[in-house]
């Protein structure tokens, strides 16, 4: 892959490349995304503890500014090192900083209510139910039996918000690249460790979006590979970014909420450090934490930063096929931390608890509205048909705002219901579902 091509202007959607001076592209893209109704939902979405009531704790609003951060940081460093091997001009250092800041802002915005929980709950409720029977074909279904928040994000980006069906919010093709960590489509991916590449673990894109995530390959120049491509370098990045937040962060909200004690998370943090950091005097062991975390944080993006460099040629080559933070120097302090996370963390009964709920509460949310796609079928995809015949259904569509614009058969129909269920956020899906007496 050549940088050339990786850092293309080009836009998604548009015909001409607009980049003026006082508002490059790829700073356009980011205020495109922190603009945007899906990024605003974030704010009332679960990070990892569903449901809280502690504001210090993060929702994905708030993991996803922070990881925007630390990917602008990974962004300067790796242009401005880059630049002093003259691999890149001078001043690369702000389009990578502009474009992962873009791309880590967006990251997270096609997941649906109560995080993974959500994303297991929906792909659950299709492999029991399954709607429609034989009229998708196993590629289609699979995209609904193992729904993938990243394919739903790269379907917001790309086609539902801003120009709907006429490019989404027309992001620059390098930002859309650097948010694809999963370049191929369902019927390829979703193959987990058994993957013969990284970018196949999971996939990035639906069906309906094939011909988006094929342009932005080939406007960027990623190497195809018998399905779909290799992953876009700055991916590796933006991966890295969420990494880097998500484990360190998890730390402080475990502290936060009492599940793990500042004995605990004190060597944790120490060890991404590199040494013993004192408490302030006078201070208490919750400012102490919250001055570890920063310190730590910087540690990762160091070690991240010098972890791409080293690996510059074959992550370019196509040939990396890791993630940057399973090979860099704080990789044995990084797997404590994973560890502590999986014992203490993410089994804590109230996390437990509310996960359960929220598998519940969506079940009863994809049963309800999938009445509305079945409705639909009955009356040959004509919503003003259905209106007329089944006002119960008019009434339930207007009064939850449910899209249906776009469906046509019930491939269609389906994401609509996806659509609708995962753009909710918590507070929205408990709301919903009041009247079933959940």
């Amino acid at each position: 892959m050549e940088w050339q091509g990786l850092l293309a202007r080009s836009r998604h959607g548009e015909p001409q490349i607009v980049d003026a001076p006082e508002r490059p592209a790829f700073l356009v893209d980011l205020d495109r995304v922190i603009f945007s109704q899906p990024f605003r939902r974030l704010a009332n979405k679960t990070q990892v503890h569903p449901l809280y009531e502690n504001d210090h704790l993060h929702h994905r609003m708030i993991h996803s500014l922070e990881t925007s951060s630390v990917g602008r940081s990974l962004g300067v460093n790796v242009g401005q090192a880059l630049a002093a091997r003259g691999i890149l001009p001078e001043g690369a250092g702000h389009d990578l900083s502009y474009i992962l800041q873009a791309a880590c802002a967006a990251h997270d915005i096609g997941n649906p209510p109560f995080g993974h929980a959500g994303e297991d709950a929906i792909s659950e409720w299709f492999a029991t139910r399954r709607p429609f029977g034989e009229d998708l074909s196993d590629g289609q279904r699979r995209e609904f039996e193992h729904f993938e928040g990243n394919a739903q994000g790269f379907r917001i980006l790309t086609r539902m918000e801003m120009y709907r069906l006429e490019g989404g919010m027309r992001l620059t093709h390098a930002v859309l690249g650097a948010f694809t960590k999963y370049p191929c489509l369902a019927k390829d991916g979703a193959l987990g460790r058994d993957a013969p590449t990284i970018g196949l673990k999971k996939y990035g894109a639906f069906e309906a979006e094939a011909a988006h995530l094929a342009e932005m390959a080939e406007s960027t120049g990623l190497i195809p590979q018998e399905a779909g491509w290799r992953r876009h370098p700055l991916a590796f990045l933006v991966e890295a970014a969420d990494n880097i937040c998500y484990n360190i962060l998890d730390l402080e909200d475990a502290y936060t909420t009492g599940v793990l004690s500042h004995g605990e998370v004190r060597p944790l943090l120490e060890a991404l450090i590199g040494k013993e950091v004192a408490p302030v005097p006078g201070g208490t062991p919750a400012e102490h934490v919250g001055h570890l975390r920063a310190r730590a944080v910087h540690g990762a993006i160091r070690a991240s930063v010098a972890a791409f460099l080293d690996h510059h040629d074959e992550i370019l080559a196509g040939r990396f096929s890791t993630e940057l933070t399973d090979v860099f120097e704080l990789k044995e302090a990084f797997a404590a931390i994973s560890e502590v996370a999986n014992d203490r963390i993410f089994p804590s009964s109230r996390k437990i608890e509310l996960e359960v709920a929220g598998r519940d509460l969506i079940f009863a949310l994809l049963d309800r509205f999938h009445a509305v796609i079945e409705g639909l079928a009955e009356h040959g995809w004509d919503a003003a048909a259905m209106a007329e015949k089944k006002p119960y259904l008019r009434k339930l569509v207007t009064s939850a705002g449910m899209d249906l614009r776009d469906v046509c058969d019930p491939y269609s129909g389906l994401h609509a219901l996806t659509d609708f269920v995962s753009g909710m956020t918590d507070r929205y899906a408990v709301k919903m579902a009041r009247p079933l007496g959940l």
